[in-house]
């Protein structure tokens, strides 16, 4: 799985981490994240079936506490953003 081949999949990924503030780039190059695991976040995301849900949260959200329960990446995420 790579970032490009995936881009729906990388943006979900992306704005879903950035509700809670985290920037997964940042976190690769700052070591708290490897690349295996960003992708391995694309990948559970591509493989999710609640694209339009998601799609839509991420419309009418741009700060939250937590990410929606049906995230894939729920936890993973979460855990960045201390």
């Amino acid at each position: 799985m790579d970032l490009a081949t995936t881009p729906l999949a990388w943006g979900l990924t992306r704005g879903m981490a950035r509700t809670l503030g985290v920037n997964l780039i940042e976190a690769v190059t700052d070591g708290w994240y490897s690349r295996a695991e960003l992708s391995q976040l694309v990948a559970a995301c591509a493989a999710c079936g609640a694209t339009e849900r998601c799609t839509s949260w991420l419309a009418k959200t741009t700060r939250a506490d937590a990410l929606p329960g049906y995230c894939n990446n729920k936890t993973d995420i979460e855990a960045l953003s201390f």
